[in-house]
C-alpha cells in the first residue's frame, strides 16, 4: 500500500473544486493524456471518467469510477486499467489551519497489478504520488511563483505568503 501526503495552500473546498472538475483530471493525474467525465454528475458515487494513457508509441484507455464521495473531505476512486487490473485510490482532504493536508492511499485490487504487488511496486507508486500530488497542488494554488513572504524571508510558512 502506498500512502503519501501533500500540504496544499488552499482550503479543502478549493482542493475539492479541482477534484470535482472531471475535465481537470488530466491536469493532475500522472499518465493521463486525455480525460472526460461520462456524465455531469462527477464526482458523485458511481460517476465515471474515461481517459487515455500514452507511453511512447503505446496508447491505452481506462476509466475511473467514484466509489465514495463525501465533499469536501473524501474521494475514493477505482481506476480500471484493462489487463493491468484495478486499483483503489483514496484521497482524504483534512483542514490544516487555513490549508489542506491531502492524503493519498492507493493499492491494487485485482488483475496483474494485484498479483504482482510488492515493495518495489509500492516504491514506484510513491514516486507517482509525489508527482501527482505536486501537480494537484500546482493546479489548486494557481502556479503561484515562489517569493518572499510578508516578513521578508526567502522561504516562509505557507500562511505567511
Amino acid at each position: 500500500m502506498a500512502v503519501r501526503h501533500q500540504l496544499i495552500r488552499r482550503s479543502p473546498e478549493a482542493v475539492w473544486a479541482v477534484l470535482a472538475d472531471g475535465t481537470r483530471y488530466g491536469d493532475w493525474v500522472v499518465g493521463t493524456s486525455r480525460t472526460h467525465p461520462t456524465d455531469a454528475t462527477w464526482p458523485r458515487t458511481g460517476s465515471r471518467i474515461v481517459y487515455t494513457v500514452e507511453l511512447g508509441p503505446w496508447k491505452g484507455s481506462g476509466e475511473t469510477i467514484a466509489r465514495r464521495s463525501e465533499p469536501p473531505h473524501v474521494l475514493e476512486l477505482e481506476a480500471i486499467s484493462g489487463w493491468l487490473g484495478t486499483a483503489r485510490i483514496a484521497l482524504e482532504l483534512r483542514p490544516w489551519g487555513e490549508n489542506t493536508m491531502v492524503i493519498c492511499d492507493e493499492h491494487p485490487l485485482c488483475g496483474i497489478a494485484g498479483k504482482l504487488h510488492n515493495a518495489v511496486v509500492d516504491a514506484l507508486m510513491q514516486l507517482r504520488h509525489r508527482s501527482m500530488l505536486s501537480r494537484l497542488a500546482e493546479v489548486v494554488e494557481g502556479h503561484e511563483p515562489p517569493g518572499q513572504c510578508e516578513r521578508g524571508h526567502d522561504t516562509c510558512h505557507p500562511t505567511e505568503r
